[in-house]
């Protein structure tokens, strides 16, 4: 009875083990992940993939979360797959109204009634800034949400959605806001982008350099070096805060997103408990990868994002 019991064990574990080594799990940097989000008031999800070794590490990495403006990425390849078939160009020119204001985050908001503009400015302003308006309008000529979707559905993401202003989608809207996603399908369509497999090599390409002008260096950003180039994308409502984000590291390429929802801190203060947890999470996943490197983050760097003196 014994040996039987223990062969049964014995068989358990191999069974996780194998399973393990089909996903090419990297268990140690899964522990590790589990042990820094274990306290977060609220759901968090982490997935990260390192390019040059094949391995994985997930948390509720395939649990749906909202995007917030992490949507705008999939919008980004909406616009390039209709530039890939010749319906836009990036120098389409674009007169911008004051009937597209919408406020949040962005410089569009702010220009002149009848500003004349063309579509490559839009699309930067949407990833750079996350510029609201230009998202909208990317939206619209990308062929709106549904299209959008098909596409995403055409590269067998099961999840990552454009929910507004989207027909038949309004339950997901009301749920998930203007986006949803899984931390693996996210960061699925980035490294499809950085192999130059997302609508066409060229148009990879230049999505990717749009990708690397992040302005907003707040949060994982700012826990890797500033001469390392890295590709990312963040996403911001009360409840729910995401980043998106590849890493051109010396060691290898790697990628992560991290996602949370019902956050109990719904503060928009530095000290936010999701935005500590994503520079909490880069800062390791930086000396995981690059365990060589001495470099940290100035003495009071965070004094000039908050605005204090040092």
């Amino acid at each position: 009875m014994t040996k039987n019991l223990l062969y049964v064990f014995l068989g358990i574990f191999c069974f996780f083990e194998i399973h393990a080594q089909d996903k090419n799990t990297d268990i140690t940097l899964e522990k590790e992940l589990r042990e820094i989000v274990k306290d977060f008031k609220g759901l968090a999800g982490v997935y990260v993939y390192n390019l040059k070794t094949r391995q994985e590490a997930g948390i509720h990495a395939d649990s749906v979360f909202p995007t917030a403006s992490v949507v705008k990425v999939p919008i980004l390849a909406g616009l390039f797959n209709k530039i890939e078939k010749g319906e836009l160009s990036l120098f389409d020119t674009l007169i911008y109204n004051k009937e597209r204001v919408y406020g949040g985050s962005g410089l569009m908001q702010f220009f002149k009634d009848s500003t004349r503009t063309d579509l490559r400015s839009a699309a930067a302003l949407m990833i750079t800034y996350s510029d609201n308006v230009t998202s909208i309008w990317s939206q619209e000529l990308a062929g709106g949400g549904e299209e959008i979707n098909n596409l995403m559905e055409g590269l067998g993401l099961e999840h990552t959605r454009v929910n507004s202003r989207t027909p038949g989608r309004e339950d997901l809207w009301k749920k998930y806001g203007w986006g949803q996603t899984t931390p693996r399908e996210m960061a699925g369509l980035l490294i499809k982008m950085r192999n130059r497999e997302l609508v066409s090599e060229a148009a990879s390409d230049e999505m990717y350099r749009m990708m690397t002008n992040s302005f907003y260096t707040d949060y994982a950003l700012s826990q890797i070096p500033p001469y390392v180039q890295t590709a990312a994308k963040q996403g911001m409502v009360n409840q729910s805060r995401s980043e998106l984000v590849m890493v051109n590291a010396p060691g290898g390429d790697y990628v992560f997103y991290i996602a949370t929802k019902n956050n109990e801190d719904t503060s928009w203060e530095y000290e936010n408990e999701a935005w500590v947890l994503q520079r909490k999470i880069s800062a390791f996943l930086w000396n995981y990868f690059e365990p060589e490197s001495t470099w940290k983050p100035a003495k009071n760097s965070d004094n000039l994002v908050r605005g204090l003196k040092y």
